[in-house]
């Protein structure tokens, strides 16, 4: 299903909009504040639980229908790689990294989702400038990498995960597009949560299975609390409202605002360490995600400009 993007915008849409940025801008800081002393996989459990509660209530006051045919059951099934894949691994890496970096990194998503698409879609493989913006935004990715590695000798690891969460993530995103299916947002939301919530079980009970309840901080059980309702179901249902309500290369912009935000929201309330190296990679990043987006757009202008002129 296309979705069009309406002659006016509705109202609430620059609410949802910038819902979507303190959100996703939060999320990696919540992340880590709610694995602090909760194991990461208790802590993504009982984030899932609240949302799906919350999600199934809301199917039922709404009376909006959760499908399960067999285009649904495999929509829930992709979706689940990238809730599972991208979630488990997010909060197994904020052990060794930290949020402000986990959310530049994750930035990259849609860069790994052009190349996954051309694998999986058969979409056309990257122009010049996409070619020029995938270098950028991987020499920025080297040079944070090697910022966090020389400030860490473990933090490798939160790296590798945090980098397999965001193909997992992409990887997901993609093949979402090869489920031919006419379902409401929400009920695509709570179906995933519902098929992914038994994987978080699963893997509670084989890297922990324990219940240390009297261990727990309030901060943690507080930033779980919101992740729940906020990070796992305002934040998608407000993603979906805005995504059929703008144009694509607008909503993009959140890929390239979060990251700013996030690091300075870690380095504001949790401490973390910005290095001179992490600025100038994250500048190469942006400016990388920059030109992938809208890099194609400014060049036809800029050749249609220069064509008028005697």
């Amino acid at each position: 299903m296309t979705m069009q993007v309406p002659a006016t915008v509705p109202k609430l849409v620059p609410v949802a909009f910038l819902s979507v940025v303190l959100i996703w801008s939060t999320t990696p800081l919540g992340i880590v504040w709610s694995s602090g002393s909760v194991h990461p996989t208790m802590a993504v459990l009982l984030r899932m639980l609240i949302a799906l509660s919350l999600g199934f209530m809301i199917l039922l006051i709404t009376r909006i229908r959760l499908p399960f045919s067999r285009a649904a059951i495999k929509l829930y099934c992709v979706s689940s790689i990238g809730i599972v894949g991208g979630m488990l691994l997010s909060y197994f890496a904020a052990r060794y990294i930290a949020s402000g970096t986990m959310s530049l990194i994750f930035g990259l998503s849609p860069l790994i989702s052009g190349l996954l698409a051309q694998k999986i879609l058969g979409e056309d493989k990257f122009g010049p400038m996409k070619l020029i913006a995938f270098t950028f935004a991987f020499i920025g990715l080297g040079i944070v990498c090697s910022s966090k590695l020389a400030l860490s000798a473990d933090s490798w690891i939160g790296l590798l995960l945090i980098l397999t969460a965001v193909f997992l993530f992409s990887l997901s995103g993609v093949l979402i597009k090869t489920v031919k299916i006419n379902i409401h947002p929400i009920a695509s939301t709570v179906g995933a949560l519902l098929f992914s919530t038994p994987l978080f079980v699963f893997a509670w009970l084989i890297f922990d299975g324990s219940l240390p309840i009297e261990t727990w901080q309030e901060k943690s059980l507080w930033s779980i609390l919101y992740l729940g309702v906020f990070g796992s179901l305002i934040g998608f249902i407000s993603y979906f409202y805005i995504l059929q309500n703008l144009k694509a290369s607008t909503v993009a912009l959140v890929t390239l605002i979060t990251p700013v935000f996030a690091m300075m929201l870690g380095a504001t309330l949790n401490g973390e360490v910005i290095t001179n190296a992490l600025i100038i990679g994250a500048i190469f990043v942006i400016c990388g995600l920059g030109l992938y987006q809208f890099g194609d757009k400014a060049s036809v202008i800029v050749s249609q400009k220069l064509a008028k002129k005697p």
